[in-house]
């Protein structure tokens, strides 16, 4: 997700945490297929993300419902997370902060210290939700971890997406992990670069519009749309649905065929 990861303020190095020795092998594509690699997002692409965002959202209306209506404080919590962006970044750390900056607002300083403490709560319970893969994602990724080598591509926290990684089970599949400050058209320059043969031979597939497809395609890469039942609003975006590589599944298991179709295109 695309999701509200964790945006750093500069670039991050890219994070290589998992390699085998099937890359090698896997080299034996670059002189056929024309797609030999494949990125994948994590939040809400191979587990649950935002619902948990949403959930928490839920909790923090109930606690504020004597101060504002709930239309009302979504409206300008989501005003206030815009303009945090840069200063706190898109994970479950900023968005706590973001609730606390949108409660003192909203109550003018009188926010009780019990409010904020039921809001940091509620925030903590977030990094305990379970992380089980979506539906076709395991099937899925064992498909294509024989075929194409594999890079997990997220923004976010670095504690927290490894942490998601490890309980979902999923890291064995992947032959790179980068856990990167944003997803812009140089990331994907650099990622294919790195672990590839370059964004042309790459394909990304992810559910968030503004961070997973558009930015891949204007890098020169295949853009798989995989949407999911949430996305948080600053991750939308108009489907490029004009451009050439531009492609939509409806679910993560349609991905290994529709990969082989387009590496066959040429």
């Amino acid at each position: 997700m695309a999701g509200r990861a964790h945006k750093l303020t500069h670039s991050r190095p890219l994070r290589i945490l998992h390699t085998t020795s099937a890359v090698a092998a896997k080299g034996a594509h670059r002189l056929g297929p024309s797609i030999t690699t494949i990125g994948l997002d994590a939040d809400d692409t191979l587990w649950h993300n935002e619902r948990y965002f949403r959930l928490t959202q839920e909790r923090f209306a109930e606690i504020l419902s004597p101060h504002c209506r709930p239309d009302m404080l979504g409206s300008h919590l989501l005003d206030v997370e815009r303009r945090n962006l840069k200063r706190y970044g898109y994970g479950i750390k900023g968005f706590t902060l973001s609730m606390i900056e949108t409660a003192v607002e909203i109550t003018q300083g009188r926010i009780s210290g019990t409010a904020i403490r039921q809001i940091l709560d509620a925030a903590h319970e977030m990094f305990d939700h379970p992380v089980e893969p979506l539906p076709h994602v395991t099937q899925a990724l064992g498909e294509l971890a024989g075929r194409y080598r594999l890079v997990l591509i997220t923004k976010g926290d670095l504690f927290d997406q490894e942490r998601k990684l490890a309980a979902s089970g999923l890291a064995d599949h992947f032959d790179a992990v980068e856990i990167v400050a944003d997803k812009t058209v140089r990331t994907y320059l650099d990622a294919f670069s790195r672990h590839g043969d370059g964004p042309e031979r790459a394909l990304m597939a992810g559910n968030s519009l503004r961070s997973d497809i558009v930015p891949a395609l204007e890098a020169g890469c295949w853009g798989v749309h995989v949407p999911h039942e949430f996305t948080w609003e600053l991750e939308h975006a108009p489907a490029p649905v004009s451009h050439g590589r531009f492609r939509e599944i409806s679910h993560l298991g349609e991905l290994p065929q529709l990969a082989g179709q387009l590496a066959q295109s040429g």
